[in-house]
């Protein structure tokens, strides 16, 4: 279980949550077994680049937490440079990868599903 509950709200440990290998590096995924929240947060670390991949229902949002110094994101055919304290939203249907070291906070609505990720 990832989350302890509590009337009214949800608390998340991340660092008791194992990391799952991912098509951006390592995720580890908050809030998919509760219920009543209708996404996930997940913690990613980016330590290579990553495969480019898209979604067909899932909406992502990366905030970029650390980033290394060559740090970007491919979108779609555009490739642009982040840092932390950047967001990005990225929409069903665009293809998108990370570029260089990073660690993000995703925010996937609605919850994870890894059925829904698609390549290429």
């Amino acid at each position: 279980m990832t989350a302890r509950s509590a009337q009214g709200y949800e608390v998340v440990d991340f660092d008791a949550i194992p990391g799952v290998p991912c098509p951006c590096g390592t995720a580890k995924r908050g809030l998919a077994d509760v219920e009543d929240y209708p996404g996930t947060i997940h913690i990613t670390e980016i330590s290579t680049d990553a495969k480019v991949h898209y979604h067909k229902r899932l909406t992502e949002t990366y905030y970029f937490l650390e980033c290394g110094e060559d740090a970007r994101m491919q979108l779609d055919d555009e490739i642009i440079p982040v840092h932390p304290g950047m967001c990005i939203m990225i929409r069903p249907g665009t293809r998108h990868r990370a570029l260089g070291q990073m660690k993000i906070i995703n925010i996937v609505f609605p919850k994870f599903d890894p059925e829904d990720e698609w390549f290429d």
